[in-house]
């Protein structure tokens, strides 16, 4: 019997979404094998948020701290305890002298690149610092990396090349570094009015509320918009968190107009709604590893205008309007096409709704457990 253990700290997070439909597929699939066993660690807070359905999985509290020194001592001792013959981190955070078999999910370099933010400068540097050498130990080390895009893939190769740490040649080959793409998930709920919208026209996004997201060029672009449709609400949908607070302060020492913060909607139904009534679903970020929300909105039937940047295109395809995430004449200009182009949000519609056709979670846990496959033999 083989003991593989998956790393579900941050389940409840957006970025654990990964790790929750990873773990519910594998269930499915695994639900008459008798080869493999499977033990899901996660943070106290979420261990009653999973509940396992297949008797071959199991869970522990895992109370260790992403990029802590509790993580890198404590953690470790933890694993070794397991004996386990292949543990998944779903994220990079892992202690990097654990000696065991690992496969390793990059989903992208964020915390490598230089969005600090209003955190703490000195605080969020020294994480880096961090950072940079757990990635490039974990190129190393892991008998599989896990990326959910080429441009993730090419990315991380790129920084262990400019690092001289590990030769491309040692990190590249088809079987090291592997893309697994993620999916959208559709909400079933039947559509329920956001009161304050009723009757309103209206852009939106969704997700996180992070200083990479861009939003303020985004509510810098609705302003602009304003000038030919005074009555435009900008709909920011998601947990505010410290940015996204300190970013409505901004945007009311502006003396912006229209603009409507939800936070977190409880409803997933509010959230359907908003999909099927949103005259477009803006989505402009600097950097992503996927890109989740964009296919959501096109699983709901939204025609996405989006950035440009770094795997967008990859995932998205044909199927968005793009525009320059750092002009924000050129937000602007896209949302203000698809607004007036009767034709071209219907194609885009069109094209979303098949687009997220070419995705599965369930094919992602397929590719995943072959994963695990091949490196148990190796």
């Amino acid at each position: 019997m083989k003991k593989i253990v998956i790393d579900a700290r941050g389940y409840s997070t957006s970025t654990g979404r990964y790790t929750r439909k990873l773990i519910e597929y594998l269930e499915e699939l695994e639900a008459n094998q008798t080869e493999r066993e499977y033990t899901i660690l996660l943070f106290p807070d979420e261990f009653e948020k999973y509940h396992p359905t297949n008797p071959r999985f199991s869970k522990k509290v895992a109370d260790f701290k992403h990029y802590s020194l509790s993580e890198q001592i404590g953690f470790l001792i933890f694993l070794n305890k397991l004996n386990a013959d292949l543990v998944h981190f779903t994220m990079p955070q892992q202690p990097i002298f654990y000696r065991g078999k690992t496969v390793t999910t990059i989903h992208d370099l964020t915390l490598l690149k230089s969005f600090p933010g209003n955190r703490n400068l000195l605080a969020y540097k020294a994480k880096q610092m961090v950072g940079r050498f757990v990635f490039r130990r974990i190129g190393k080390k892991s008998s599989a990396i896990i990326t959910p895009t080429k441009f993730t893939k090419t990315d991380y190769t790129t920084f262990l090349s400019k690092t001289g740490f590990i030769p491309v040649a040692r990190i590249n080959p088809v079987d090291k570094i592997q893309v697994t793409y993620e999916s959208a998930d559709v909400v079933t709920s039947k559509p329920t009015p956001y009161p304050a919208l009723i009757d309103k026209d209206f852009i939106m996004y969704v997700g996180q509320q992070s200083n990479y997201k861009n939003l303020r060029r985004l509510m810098q672009s609705h302003q602009q918009l304003l000038k030919e449709r005074p009555g435009l609400k900008l709909v920011l949908v998601g947990k505010l968190g410290e940015y996204g607070e300190q970013s409505k302060k901004w945007a009311e020492q502006q003396n912006f107009k229209n603009i409507v913060f939800t936070g977190f909607l409880e409803s997933d139904a509010q959230l359907a709604w908003l999909y099927k009534n949103t005259l477009a679903y803006v989505f402009p970020s600097l950097m992503e590893g996927f890109g989740l929300p964009a296919l959501e909105a096109m699983a709901h039937g939204a025609p996405v205008v989006s950035s440009n940047a770094t795997c967008i295109p990859e995932v998205c395809g044909n199927a968005a309007h793009y525009f320059d995430p750092e002009d924000v004449s050129d937000i602007t200009r896209a949302i203000s096409e698809v607004l007036e182009d009767k034709k071209l949000r219907e194609d885009l519609i069109k094209k979303g709704t098949q687009q997220v056709k070419k995705y599965s979670w369930k094919r992602m846990a397929e590719q995943t457990l072959d994963i695990y496959t091949k490196s148990l033999k190796n």
